[in-house]
């Protein structure tokens, strides 16, 4: 997780519960467009696998703790671009939430916080997307510059959460770990996007032979 224990206690946690019921409700919104698309199963298969995918990301990848945070693999570029938005967001706050109970019960109360630091960044890419990637685009048929601006709106968006959550219990002591998070997340801004083109690239390879229910409708497909 982002927001370590003790980072912002008392009355001021009241706050992650705000953003948090906020983020819901988007995510919930992007999951009834999915539902309008491709069905409710659809919507269901494919937040399993991003809730499946979330947990992976923060239990068996690589975790190092740096500054007032750790640095975590969560590509949620990728998510996003084979499973959609809806299903990221619930995959995510699924993937969090099963972590924290069964695995990091401490976790827990930051979970508003957690959750508003992956999700806000994940409506943040999917705006970005939709200005930068042309309607007649599929994703699997997208460069490396557009696949690099969308993970570094997602990785940018989790830094800035985690240094408001940091700024807002500790205030100016969290100046330095910040910045010595914000360094250390450079690495994973720069290794998102080659998993995602090496992701995208496999996409490619099984085209026509992947169930049109687990994936985006815009992999193969133009909006």
């Amino acid at each position: 997780m982002h927001i370590e224990p003790g980072l912002v206690d008392g009355a001021k946690i009241t706050l992650s519960y705000a953003t948090a019921a906020a983020a819901g409700a988007t995510g919930l919104w992007f999951a009834r467009e999915t539902v309008k698309e491709r069905g409710l199963m659809s919507l269901a298969v494919r937040s399993v696998i991003a809730a499946v995918l979330t947990f992976v990301f923060f239990e068996i990848l690589p975790t190092f703790p740096v500054g007032v945070s750790e640095v975590h693999f969560i590509l949620g570029s990728t998510l996003f671009l084979i499973l959609g938005a809806g299903p990221s967001a619930i995959g995510l706050a699924l993937g969090l939430l099963v972590q924290g109970l069964f695995f990091a019960p401490a976790d827990l109360p930051q979970f508003g916080m957690n959750v508003t630091t992956l999700l806000v960044p994940l409506f943040a890419l999917t705006a970005l997307a939709r200005r930068l990637i042309a309607p007649g685009t599929a994703y699997i048929d997208l460069k490396y510059a557009q696949v690099l601006a969308l993970s570094a709106c997602y990785q940018g968006g989790v830094v800035a959460w985690v240094a408001f959550w940091a700024i807002y219990g500790m205030g100016t002591e969290a100046f330095a770990p910040i910045g010595t998070f914000a360094v250390a997340y450079l690495a994973v801004i720069v290794l998102e996007p080659l998993a995602d083109l090496a992701v995208l690239a496999g996409a490619k390879a099984l085209r026509g032979k992947t169930p049109p229910t687990l994936v985006e409708p815009r992999l193969y497909a133009s909006a």
